[in-house]
């Protein structure tokens, strides 16, 4: 089989560099891509050079780690997400910094504070109803409140 596959030459990888890319779009995941590109650059270098498979093989180890490597540098997320996708999954994150109107008279630090159909624990200064307060933090599942 290797025989058959180093006869080839660099058309072999150049193929084999094809497939993986392709292969790309029936398994997204951005891996099999930077395999293929590594494939088609051994591809070259042998096409150019004429080595032998085994070190087509090398050429093709090293220049495929270097790729997966450089492709997730690539990719990686520059800095911080954006701040609509920083609380996504985490309700009470959102919350941070917005105002809200008290229903209810706080009573020894703790009340209720209704947001959109949800009602949430709040606790900070003692207020009377109809005050706005405003979300410091969170604390759990309870909202850490200072008056607006």
């Amino acid at each position: 089989m290797l025989d058959w596959f180093a006869s080839f030459g660099g058309w072999a990888w150049i193929v084999l560099g094809l497939v993986l890319i392709g292969g790309e779009m029936l398994a997204p995941g951005v891996f099999l891509l930077w395999l293929g590109l590594a494939a088609l650059l051994t591809g070259a270098v042998v096409g150019l050079t004429g080595i032998a498979w085994q070190g087509a093989w090398l050429v093709f180890a090293a220049l495929a780690v270097a790729s997966v490597l450089i492709g997730r540098i690539v990719t990686r997320r520059k800095g911080e997400e954006p701040d609509a996708a920083q609380g996504l999954n985490d309700r009470g994150r959102q919350l941070v910094g917005r105002v809200f109107k008290l229903e209810a008279t706080m009573t020894g630090g703790e009340g209720r504070v209704r947001v959109g159909d949800s009602s949430w624990r709040i606790i900070g200064p003692e207020l009377l109803a109809g005050a706005e307060v405003r979300v410091v933090r969170v604390e759990g599942a309870t909202l850490v409140v200072e008056k607006a």
